[in-house]
């Protein structure tokens, strides 16, 4: 199939490894968290997870004869983020299966890197928790052996008072998913991101904001009475804005801003009217299917000019701009 681009082309210096294995190293202190707060298991189902999905990567590139990419680290980082969304008590099987739709079915079916049009790892979530929803929902206390709990937003969902402190959601010493419980070394990792220019902090910032704003405002005892910092610490908002709301869906800054805006209503809703208590996986892969729509926003530069031009396609198969 032929696929029309339009030139000259903006090229970084930096490769798709360089800008994963980054990714991958700023995941590191969030998973020291995990083995602290969880054990060994943390760490074994985020390397389990995230050789799924390279060998996963390569084995279908290899039966579809594609270019190799499987070792340029995105696929890696995909599984290390997937366990992150996981409770410690998911089976492997569990997660094996959430990888394998992840890579194959949402980012290789799709093109591969750049071409999925929404979040592999959030997807793979998504899936297991419609099919298997009772094997990933058994979260446990840090440090109790297994102990299961409530999470901080489902005791608050159930009206019931939760007995952790504010301090403790920051720190990460709650019940909650491997990766997000501890907002303070997630924080450390989005830092180190942002040093190396790889992420968008207004986009994270726009999307934890309005959910955190937006959840306060419309509070269950009435206007402005909700938990503002509950709704910010108490569950996967900060690991979802710093790096599910982050990923490459717009280029320009209107649309990423558009995209995270989106996305925080939709997820702030949720949390407010639906039965769900989360509602970041559901905000972000909804906002996801709707950049086409956000997209519109937006008229096309053509490069080396300062106006801005809408590019039209020619019957002939060409294209021109006309401003």
């Amino acid at each position: 199939m032929k696929t029309e681009y339009l030139a000259p082309y903006l090229r970084s210096c930096r490769s798709t490894k360089e800008i994963m294995r980054d990714v991958v190293i700023s995941l590191l202190p969030a998973l020291g968290g995990a083995v602290y707060f969880f054990g060994l298991r943390a760490l074994t189902l985020t390397l389990f997870s995230a050789a799924v999905c390279v060998l996963s990567e390569y084995g279908w590139q290899k039966i579809t004869k594609r270019q190799i990419t499987a070792w340029d680290l995105s696929a890696a980082a995909t599984g290390m983020l997937l366990a992150f969304n996981m409770p410690v008590t998911t089976p492997f099987w569990v997660l094996f299966a959430a990888d394998l739709f992840a890579i194959v079915v949402v980012k290789q079916m799709f093109g591969g890197i750049g071409n999925n049009f929404v979040n592999p790892a959030l997807m793979g979530r998504l899936f297991v928790m419609t099919v298997w929803s009772g094997e990933i929902m058994q979260y446990v206390i840090p440090k109790s052996d297994g102990v299961s709990s409530a999470t901080v937003l489902s005791a608050a969902k159930q009206q019931t008072q939760s007995s952790y402190t504010y301090l403790q959601m920051f720190l990460g010493d709650i019940p909650g998913a491997i990766g997000e419980t501890s907002k303070l070394l997630i924080l450390i990792g989005f830092l180190y991101l942002c040093w190396k220019g790889i992420v968008n902090a207004k986009a994270a910032l726009v999307y934890i904001a309005s959910v955190s704003v937006l959840t306060f405002v419309f509070g269950r005892e009435g206007l402005f009475t909700g938990d503002f910092l509950g709704n910010l610490l108490g569950g996967g908002l900060i690991l979802g804005g710093c790096y599910m709301i982050t990923d490459y869906a717009f280029v320009s800054q209107k649309g990423k801003l558009l995209f995270a805006l989106a996305a925080g209503v939709i997820t702030a809703w949720i949390r407010i009217f639906s039965v769900y208590p989360e509602g970041i996986c559901f905000g972000i892969l909804t906002a996801n299917c709707l950049a086409g729509i956000l997209s519109m926003t937006e008229n096309d530069r053509v490069y080396g000019t300062a106006e801005k031009h809408r590019i039209i396609k020619m019957k002939d198969g060409g294209q021109r701009s006309e401003q």
